[in-house]
């Protein structure tokens, strides 16, 4: 028979499995999308595409339960490096977005004034692209107009930024950028809008029918003798299709692994919207993990005494908390140490029994008969026995008759 495996610890195993991660795995950001609050399939929905934007540092089957609360998620964070987390919540008069950067805040709170679902945007798109191989790489995240006054502005830019991976352009592969997140401020109406899209690059300066045949399309050669037929044809000679505008035009600085993309060649860069959409607006900034100090509300403005009164009431409570913490940790070793204490003196009462066992038996051995009964006979409270003193006589606890006046009557 073969040796049996020896066991790994845990913890072992779990320290052995983080070393053996690539660094671009672990520094890159990863995601939490869940939803809470009342239930809708349309939310369930929209998060499962805001999930596919995050692929593919997101857990992307992560199931939900009602009784999860947010601190289990947080919990988990660190062992899959979870470094933000988004919240969709359904309230009866309106749908938030949340977005809180782990473990320690800040906390952004967004109103969801209008969503579009991925698989709407992509049936009433009129040449519908959606490849599984673009999620295999992060998206490359464009930013537009955050350039206003306001902190708060620039904390939402890089929130949104970070919560996707960085991008080296010295040493990035123009192949591994399939799509394109776009986040858009509108001052007028503080409205943000988030928009998907994916990136298609086609080359530029041939014509239809070349395109077909490098494209790797199969064209309709029936009333063709040779190739150069189709290719000089009429009908397929001409650019009958219209060229993009020359802005979308770019000089390849690699060589792609879609056909006639070549290197120094110009190719043009085509964005076809795969969803899904969002537009919402910035409500509430907190300082922690949503429960912190108010740092910017939209609708909301307090002066400095406020701001100060709400510190020391958040401060108040820190501290309450705290003691209550404290104060269960002490119960909870005073607790420990009254079972340990308990289990003690039941093995020390045990450890009695045993030894009179022993002895009892030791005496039969060597005497040739069994002891009496009270000879070994242990001394504790649940099987105690004491001795009959009285000479046999037992009162079946039953009080002695008296007279009237308590005298007791004789016996004839």
């Amino acid at each position: 028979m073969g040796k049996a495996k020896k066991k790994v610890h845990p913890k072992t195993r779990t320290a052995a499995f983080k070393a053996s991660e690539p660094s671009e795995i672990v520094e890159a950001p990863h995601s939490f999308i869940i939803h809470r609050g009342l239930s809708c399939p349309y939310i369930t929905d929209l998060t499962i595409d805001f999930r596919r934007i995050m692929e593919p540092f997101t857990a992307t089957n992560l199931r939900e339960k009602k009784m999860n609360r947010i601190k289990d998620f947080v919990s988990l964070s660190s062992f899959f490096h979870v470094s933000h987390m988004g919240i969709f919540n359904k309230a009866s008069t309106q749908l938030s977005f949340k977005v809180v950067r782990l473990p320690r805040g800040p906390s952004l709170t967004f109103k969801v004034h209008q969503f579009t679902l991925a698989r709407d945007v992509i049936s009433s798109s009129k040449r519908q692209m959606f490849d599984v191989d673009h999620f295999k790489h992060a998206p490359l995240v464009i930013m537009n107009n955050f350039s206003g006054d306001g902190k708060h502005l620039k904390l939402m830019a890089t929130t949104f930024q970070n919560m996707f991976p960085s991008i080296n352009l010295a040493q990035v592969s123009i192949d591994t950028i399939r799509r394109c997140v776009l986040f858009s401020y509108n001052t007028e109406t503080k409205l943000v809008d988030m928009r998907h899209y994916s990136v298609q690059v086609v080359p530029v300066g041939l014509k239809r029918a070349v395109k077909k045949i490098v494209s790797g399309t199969l064209p309709n050669l029936n009333k063709c003798n040779e190739v150069v037929d189709f290719v000089t044809r009429d009908g397929y000679a001409s650019e009958s299709e219209v060229e993009d505008d020359e802005q979308s035009h770019v000089v390849l600085a690699q060589t792609l692994k879609s056909k006639g993309n070549l290197e120094d060649s110009k190719s043009s860069v085509k964005l076809h919207e795969i969803g899904p959409r969002l537009t919402m607006q910035l409500i509430k900034i907190e300082e922690g993990l949503l429960t912190g100090e108010v740092l910017y509300h939209d609708h909301v403005i307090k002066t400095e005494d406020e701001k100060e009164t709400l510190r020391k009431l958040i401060e108040k409570k820190r501290k309450l908390k705290e003691q209550r913490k404290k104060l269960q940790t002490e119960n909870r070793a005073k607790n420990l140490k009254l079972k340990k204490e308990q289990s003690k003196s039941k093995r020390e009462d045990g450890d009695r029994d045993s030894e009179a066992d022993d002895d009892a038996e030791y005496y039969k051995e060597e005497v040739g008969e069994a002891p009496d009964e009270e000879l070994f006979k242990t001394d504790n409270n649940s099987s105690r026995k004491r001795p009959n003193l009285t000479g046999g006589m037992k009162y079946k606890n039953k009080k002695p008759k008296t007279d009237v006046k308590g005298v007791k009557k004789s016996k004839k």
